[in-house]
């Protein structure tokens, strides 16, 4: 009876040893949990590669900037193509406005491309250029205008001025009516979100912007003021086969990987979106690297900085 009774005992002993060690490999297989972006109370800037559906992954060539206007470890600057500094002014008090040519990298390094000593941590490629190396839309430089002939009629993407807490991201038509907004813009065109409602601007762009220039460069702005800059480098696939991981984006499925954006990260819903300049002129930078890079020269270029 003894010794039946030590059998039971250690046979107890044996299964409660088991029964920790297999609750100890169970939470050591649970998976991480990950903080959301938009729950994330000091969130002020993210940087990652995402699919066509939006979801992350490091393979991928959509590559993504995600930031909160109103953070107060950013600020924000515009760029232009100039042979001088920016806000410069000649003998009569008259903005200086002598463009020249410039490609992305040499736009987010020169001298005007600082903000109070401090080289930029983020850029994307915005405005067209023209013949006469002029930018063709509207753009603002912390109040100071170096627009084209299109201002009136394209639409920009730009952040406002005043105090972090309340700066709020734009995308719209000309000049806004309230002058704090018109602080730093970026001239753009092909407009496919208006008040939440996305719009497939295949047409709008013409066949060959649409289905043949893929290199898409773009900027959305979700209801909760958050801010995506995404551009997608269609040349990365030019020597490989597309896949359903890589693939070229056309305009119809701008929806599909924004709002699958939006939502992974928790940013809100998709309200206004914008094209830049595509082709041969996208562009994108982040912390001390640049992601996608083309051979043409540029209108101007959107510059965050951290404080």
């Amino acid at each position: 009876m003894y010794r039946l009774f030590l059998i039971s005992i250690f046979v107890i002993i044996i299964n409660l040893l088991t029964g920790c060690k297999n609750i100890e490999s169970n939470a050591a297989q649970k998976p991480a949990q990950t903080t959301c972006i938009g729950k994330n109370a000091n969130f002020s800037i993210e940087f990652f590669k995402s699919n066509n559906q939006g979801k992350k992954y490091d393979k991928d060539i959509n590559h993504v900037i995600i930031f909160n206007p109103q953070s107060e470890k950013l600020d924000f600057k515009v760029n232009v193509g100039l042979s001088h500094k920016l806000y410069a002014k000649d003998n009569l008090g008259r903005l200086r406005k002598e463009y020249v040519p410039k490609q992305f990298r040499e736009i987010i390094s020169d001298e005007n491309s600082k903000l109070n000593g401090q080289t930029p941590i983020a850029a994307i490629n915005a405005d067209y250029i023209g013949t006469d190396n002029k930018p063709q839309g509207l753009n603002i430089s912390r109040g100071f205008e170096y627009s084209g002939a299109f201002k009136n009629q394209r639409s920009s993407f730009g952040i406002s001025g005043g105090k972090p807490q309340e700066r709020k991201a734009t995308i719209q038509a000309g000049r806004r009516n309230n002058q704090i907004l018109n602080y730093n813009l970026v001239g753009g065109n092909g407009r496919f979100y208006r008040a939440g409602k996305f719009k497939d601007i295949c047409t709008d762009l013409g066949e060959f912007a649409c289905k043949e220039a893929t290199n898409r460069s773009l900027a959305a702005i979700t209801d909760k003021g958050y801010v995506i800059l995404l551009v997608n480098d269609a040349k990365a696939n030019s020597n490989i086969e597309f896949s359903a991981i890589n693939q070229e984006l056309l305009p119809d499925k701008f929806d599909d990987l924004l709002e699958g954006i939006a939502r992974n990260n928790c940013l809100g819903n998709i309200q206004e979106g914008i094209l830049f300049d595509g082709g041969m002129s996208p562009g994108l930078y982040y912390n001390n690297k640049v992601y996608v890079e083309n051979a043409g020269p540029i209108g101007s270029v959107f510059l965050i900085y951290k404080k």
